[in-house]
């Protein structure tokens, strides 16, 4: 490297964005991750004994890949280069390889090749890889924003361990803000700032998860913003609003604002109102409320307003929360808004609700009963003899698969718990008290 790339190299990390300075150089820096690369982790002590084998990262965007890629760069004995699938093929895949082979013949040592964006290689490209990875000239560190199991060849991902990264939470992201604010290295140190914590807040809600644009909004509000008399740069909740051009939505997610629009999506859903619903879910999902929050209460809803009127509600209720689970922000508020909607428009019957909140007042006030002896066990040596199961009629003997007999104790015999509402499923077996 000869003195006007150091030169150039410094230039690029002293203009570069917020974002790149403030890349994690440890990987006691790196938040969020802990799962991955906490203490005592698989990957964490890969890295550190410097025994990678190939990697793919797969999450959302700004929740660390390519800062563990860069971390990975610092610490390992290893040659390092990198690619981007956007920009680069095959024919920079060969140079990169050309160069990583030359290094291993004179000083014995493997490349780590990082690919980022690595889904967006064609089947071709990313079979081009395979060579150099089975003959461990290259150690293979992929990220991807995409499903890896969908977007790339089963043979790439047969040589590769996955790591499934998180999105950065609230707490993470304010982190690494009051840190870039404090860092007068790297970060917005030299300049005398007093940043709000309501312009903090604001800027953890509009990231999503994603650290990058946080900074970025962090850095504009610093670098637009005159300092006052004293001095400093003050940054309160207006600057950044105009930083990251998104207003602040009044959305407490402890207060107030938090249970009434909660309690208004609830309603809206309730009472088939697919707009509003929609409306709703929407200030929740922009203000930074906890999708798997808004899922179980769409779960809720789907059993205790739709009930027996549409059994499926449920179904597709719960399968929206497991799918939001593995697709993740921000991707899954589709998801969400697809079964909001369907819980809002399918017919409503609260009718399992009723039933079992009245049997449960009465298991409560003590009319329990004794179950009815053609009902008990009687398989158990002596049951026989004490006439349980006696008298019992099996419902299949009958063609219709139901047959009139007691089920209820005595005490509990003529009670109704379940009170059938005309929009219930017609699909179910219709008994008969006797």
């Amino acid at each position: 490297m000869t003195l006007f790339d150091v030169t150039k190299k410094e230039t690029l990390q002293k203009n570069a964005p917020l974002a790149q300075r403030m890349r994690p150089q440890t990987l006691d820096e790196i938040l969020g991750q802990s799962h991955i690369i906490g203490p005592g982790k698989l990957l964490r002590r890969a890295i550190e004994t410097d025994k990678l084998s190939s990697l793919i990262f797969w999450g959302s965007p700004g929740c660390g890949k390519t800062t563990i890629a860069s971390v990975i760069a610092n610490v390992t004995n290893k040659f390092y280069a990198s690619l981007n699938a956007v920009t680069d093929g095959v024919q920079d895949l060969r140079k990169v390889t050309a160069a990583a082979e030359e290094n291993l013949s004179l000083y014995g040592k493997q490349t780590i090749l990082f690919i980022d964006e690595i889904h967006r290689f064609n089947k071709g490209q990313q079979d081009a890889l395979l060579p150099w990875v089975e003959k461990g000239l290259i150690v293979l560190i992929g990220a991807t924003t995409q499903n890896p199991y969908f977007s790339l060849n089963p043979a790439l991902l047969s040589r590769s361990m996955i790591f499934e990264l998180k999105p950065l939470q609230k707490e993470d992201i304010a982190c690494i803000l009051e840190r870039s604010c404090r860092d007068v290295k790297r970060g917005l140190g030299a300049y005398k700032l007093e940043v709000t914590p309501e312009a903090i807040a604001h800027l953890c809600n509009c990231s999503q998860g994603d650290a990058r644009i946080a900074l970025n909004g962090l850095e504009l509000a610093v670098l637009s913003s005159r300092p006052d008399e004293r001095g400093v740069r003050v940054i309160d909740l207006s600057v950044v609003e105009e930083s990251i051009q998104r207003p602040m939505v009044v959305y407490d997610n402890t207060g107030d604002e938090h249970y009434d629009i909660i309690s208004a999506f609830i309603k809206s859903m309730r009472g088939s109102d697919a707009d509003a619903t929609i409306y709703y879910l929407a200030r929740m999902l922009d203000a930074g409320e906890d999708p798997l929050f808004i899922a179980r209460r769409i779960v809720i809803q789907a059993a205790e307003d739709v009930g027996l009127a549409d059994p499926r509600a449920l179904q597709v209720a719960q399968s929206a929360a497991a799918a939001l689970q593995f697709i993740g922000m921000p991707e899954g508020r589709i998801i969400l808004a697809e079964a909001a909607l369907y819980v809002a428009k399918a017919p409503k019957s609260n009718s399992a609700y009723m039933a079992i909140d009245s049997a449960l007042a009465q298991v409560r006030a003590g009319k329990v009963g004794a179950v009815p002896n053609h009902l008990k066990d009687s398989h158990y040596a002596g049951a026989k003899q004490l006439g349980h199961g006696t008298g019992y009629q099996y419902p299949h003997n009958n063609p219709s698969g139901w047959l009139p007999q007691q089920y209820l104790p005595d005490a509990l015999k003529d009670t109704v718990f379940y009170e059938e509402n005309p929009r219930d499923y017609k699909g179910f077996q219709k008994g008969a008290k006797t």
